[in-house]
């Protein structure tokens, strides 16, 4: 009894003084501070890897499906995640941030703000999933530094334009581009109808025995599919698709084909070449939207790939398991806030549904 009450006790000086309480949730342990959210595997399902996964776009909702992929690492499979936002001045987590300056108040507009990068030196494995972001040049520092580890990477939707303007990324004096080289592909437009039409992933056939595709089916997401190279190109010779993106007549898993849209590729692989000449290997996916995460095929290569990039495909399971460890419920894509509810949150607000 006397443990008990001397707990509540600390656990109310915390909040008092504003340090980190460290909660526990059944077998998952976390910690909650302005650098994100950190969710701890349990002890016995430990697998020794870290993952970052970085929430910073304004209109997929990662605010909300990173916490709850994070969750599934950790509490399923062993890894220790640390769940990364965009935040505005306020310290909240913020979607609505502008992107552009207005025209004639450039000199209010406010640059983006990750806390807690520093957490990318020791990360094993990094899943962007951002947007047009503009960054403090030391934190643009830390994300080129990550790259040019050697460690993997993986990209989701928006990553493959991530950044508004160019990292300060060179080797051999040449300007890298982060989505065109690192990725295999950068936006280049709408192949689907924007938030109009779905995307069925149909796996690429001379590739179903890939570990990342284990247990892997019935892929589809209310997002359309990107053009990441021009008309009657294709993916870099380095990249090898592993799903391409069927557009849909409509917004159902089921509709029928759009017979004037060809299908593109919207998950791949690729290994990215360092300044010191170190691989790392690459996974990219194009889908990634809050609700394409509620489709179990999509959540099951997502999954697969974080053992795949931490080279342990090994020990992926026949069936990887990706139930929701709390209820997720993610509000639509979109750019109308007001309507869609979006609104700034402190970051142990997407701790919770």
């Amino acid at each position: 009894m006397y443990f008990n009450k001397t707990l509540l006790l600390l656990i109310a000086y915390s909040l008092i003084i504003g340090l980190p309480c460290h909660t526990t949730y059944g077998q998952e342990q976390a910690a909650d501070s302005s650098a994100g959210l950190t969710f701890q595997s349990p002890p016995e399902k430990r697998i020794g890897k870290k993952i970052v996964l970085i929430a910073a776009e304004q209109e997929y909702r990662s605010e909300q499906s990173m916490p709850m992929l994070a969750k599934i690492l950790s509490s399923h499979h062993g890894f220790d995640c640390t769940v990364l936002f965009a935040v505005n001045p306020q310290g909240q987590v913020d979607p609505t941030m502008p992107v552009y300056p207005e025209k004639g108040k450039e000199d209010e507009f406010q640059i983006h703000n990750i806390p807690g990068l520093d957490q990318l030196k020791d990360a094993d494995l990094v899943i962007f999933f951002s947007r047009l972001l503009t960054l403090p040049l030391a934190q643009q520092k830390q994300i080129v530094a990550y790259i040019d580890s050697g460690k993997p990477l993986i990209a989701l939707r928006t990553a493959n334009h991530g950044f508004r303007g160019r990292l300060p990324y060179k080797i051999n004096g040449q300007q890298v581009q982060f989505g065109a080289q690192v990725l295999g592909g950068t936006f280049r437009g709408h192949h689907g109808n924007w938030h109009r039409d779905s995307t069925r992933g149909d796996i690429v056939e001379e590739m179903k025995k890939h570990p990342i595709l284990q247990g892997v089916e019935n892929i589809w997401g209310p997002s359309d599919v990107y053009r990441t190279f021009p008309e009657n190109g294709g993916l870099p010779e380095d990249c090898t698709a592993l799903v391409d993106g069927q557009p849909l007549m409509g917004r159902e898993q089921g509709d029928a084909s759009n017979p004037n849209k060809i299908p593109l590729p919207i998950i791949w692989i690729k290994p990215w070449k360092t300044s010191n000449g170190k691989l790392a290997r690459v996974f990219h996916s194009t889908m990634g939207s809050g609700k394409d995460f509620e489709n179990e095929g999509f959540r099951r290569c997502i999954v697969n790939a974080c053992y795949w990039c931490t080279q342990l495909e090994d020990q992926i399971p026949k069936q990887s398991d990706v139930n929701y460890v709390a209820p997720y419920a993610p509000l639509p894509s979109g750019f109308n806030y007001e309507k869609l509810g979006v609104t700034p949150k402190m970051p142990a607000e997407y701790r919770s549904p």
